[in-house]
């Protein structure tokens, strides 16, 4: 039995000293892995602590670069705000716009001139016209023929339209219509007759210097001839006093390469609510008529004061409704109106009533001009037409179809042709009697650019053209002969001179009535007097704030009249220079 129970029992235990070394064995173990991880740790804490110093390293970096691109930024700041300061000042003294910088308010700009597709003016009032002529519309293809060749017409010419026999007719000249009423029941003023043209200049009076004898003259000569005739380049500070001429708001200079022979000055302001279109003087000189949005107002000259104003009632009343084009009968007593809703409108101006309305055009109307003989008038359209209207009988007597819009019309002096410019950067002249293409401009000699505005000269021998390429051309006709008639092929007019100086497009041009000075307005603000036998630029003018969309003389001299884009007309002199 005792053996049996020895047997059942398990190992003996160990003894006290192993079991302790085990247990310090286990510590050490737990001990070494701590102290490796707290290494581990330090490590890494290290590294942290490297890459922190980095960084903070790099961001000094950084705010020095901010530090140093703030003080650059506002060195710059003050130097740019100065120097605007500076233009301002510059352009405020010269009497240029005083809003938009960053020291006063901005001025609302004008409202744009028209709307819609068939738009010949989108872009002048602020930006450039697109290729070809801006916005304008295709207009509806011809049924009858080849559509837009010139000379397709009505098969007819031009019945009761016959020009008046013997020399060419001046209707810059008095004594050949008839007296009627005019405005509130008076008769135009009689004036003497005109002289011709003298292709001789007047001798300059003793008393007028000559370029280069100028006291505090601060301009070279290679200066003066890089400006050539872009005469607003030339700064008032660096002119003398007989080259200059400065008004409260407004100023021009005069061309230090040639003699001065003029003077101008302001004589009124007329303020209107609108983009000014057009303006154009009564034959005898008494009053000036401007188109605008929905309203033809007529001025006397010497007062300045509105006397008439016109407006259709008939017209829808919603969006603008902008007139192109006014020009008055000879005898004072009508003032016809071209509109954009394709309209023309004959007003009685004494009765403030329409007498006459003429519908045809397919565009908007963007030039209208009398007959001398007071019975007709003439239209262009961006329709791509010019028609000729019978006022009494009320009747289209003569359509003329070309390749692109009709930018501007203008009958000759004695009533024979009539002559447009297109989009198509062509003059055309037509003789109106037979419908045949007389003369056409174009080749090397032609525009660049879409024709904008065209003159006869006042004995119709020439004719003047301004044109978005930002030139004038002077045309000789049929190379200086009479037109003609007899001729079957078109001629060629020869141009005589390309007036330079403009910086931007040419919107309106103008001859004076005794034919000394071609006259023209431009998207540049400015308005310029050319010699036509030289081709310099005489002065140029600077009032409006924005493009001179319309330039027109007085008939009876000393007078001219411009209509702007700041939603101004404004009636300025020029006469002969006497001297300081």
């Amino acid at each position: 039995m005792y053996t049996a129970h020895r047997g059942m029992q398990g190992p003996p235990p160990a003894a006290p000293g192993s079991r302790l070394a085990e247990l310090l064995d286990h510590v050490r173990v737990e001990f070494e892995a701590q102290a490796g991880r707290s290494n581990e740790h330090e490590h890494q804490r290290i590294a942290q602590g490297h890459t922190r110093s980095a960084q903070v390293q790099e961001m000094e970096l950084v705010r020095g670069k901010i530090y140093q691109l703030e003080h650059t930024h506002n060195t710059m700041k003050a130097r740019y705000e100065d120097e605007i300061a500076r233009l301002k000042h510059e352009l405020e003294q010269r009497g240029g716009p005083v809003g938009g910088g960053p020291s006063g308010p901005s001025q609302p700009p004008p409202p744009a001139i028209g709307h819609g597709p068939a738009n010949l003016f989108q872009g002048i009032m602020a930006g450039s016209a697109a290729q070809g002529g801006p916005g304008l519309a295709p207009p509806p293809q011809d049924q009858q023929g080849q559509p837009g060749m010139p000379g397709h017409m009505q098969p007819q010419g031009a019945p009761g339209f016959n020009p008046p026999p013997g020399p060419p007719h001046n209707p810059f000249a008095y004594g050949g219509q008839p007296p009627g009423p005019s405005l509130n029941g008076y008769g135009p003023q009689q004036q003497p007759p005109l002289a011709s043209p003298a292709p001789a200049r007047p001798t300059p009076p003793p008393n007028q210097l000559r370029p280069g004898q100028f006291e505090g003259f601060k301009y070279t000569s290679e200066e003066l001839e890089d400006i050539g005739n872009e005469l607003s380049r030339l700064d008032l500070d660096k002119l003398p006093a007989p080259l200059k001429r400065q008004g409260e708001d407004w100023h021009a200079v005069f061309n230090p390469r040639v003699m001065r022979r003029l003077d101008v000055g302001l004589v009124h302001t007329l303020p209107h609510q609108s983009v000014v279109c057009c303006v154009r003087f009564s034959h005898d000189g008494r009053f000036v008529a401007t188109g605008s949005n929905r309203v033809a107002q007529i001025y006397d000259v010497n007062t300045g004061h509105e006397v008439c104003h016109l407006t259709d009632p008939a017209t829808n009343q919603d969006g603008d409704l902008y007139i192109r084009s006014v020009c008055f009968s000879p005898d004072g007593r009508y003032l016809a109106t071209g509109a954009e809703d394709k309209l023309i409108r004959v007003w009685d101006i004494a009765g403030k009533r329409i007498v006459h309305q003429f519908a045809g055009h397919e565009q908007d109307i963007y030039s209208l001009d009398f007959a001398s003989d007071g019975q007709h008038i003439a239209s262009g359209s961006g329709d791509r037409t010019i028609r000729l209207w019978n006022i009494p009988n009320e009747q289209c007597v003569l359509e003329l179809k070309i390749e692109d819009g009709v930018t501007t019309v203008a009958i000759s002096p004695d009533n024979r042709f009539v002559a447009a410019g297109s989009l198509d950067k062509s003059v055309r002249i037509w003789d109106v009697q037979s419908g045949a293409l007389v003369e056409r401009t174009e080749g090397e000699q032609g525009h660049k650019d879409s024709v904008y505005s065209v003159a006869f000269s006042p004995d119709g021998r020439h004719l003047v053209s301004g044109s978005l390429d930002k030139t004038i051309k002077m045309w000789e006709l049929n190379n200086g002969g009479f037109y003609n008639r007899a001729a079957t092929a078109t001629k060629s007019g020869k141009c005589v001179k390309t007036f330079e100086g403009h910086r931007d497009f040419v919107l309106s041009v103008a001859l004076t009535p005794d034919g000394q000075w071609v006259m023209s307005g431009s998207k540049d603000r400015g308005v310029q007097f050319w010699d036509p036998a030289t081709g310099q630029a005489q002065l140029m003018l600077q009032g409006h704030k924005n493009s001179v969309i319309s330039v027109a003389p007085s008939p009876v001299g000393g007078l001219f009249a411009t209509g702007s884009g700041d939603m101004k007309a404004r009636i300025w002199r020029y006469d002969p220079y006497r001297g300081q």
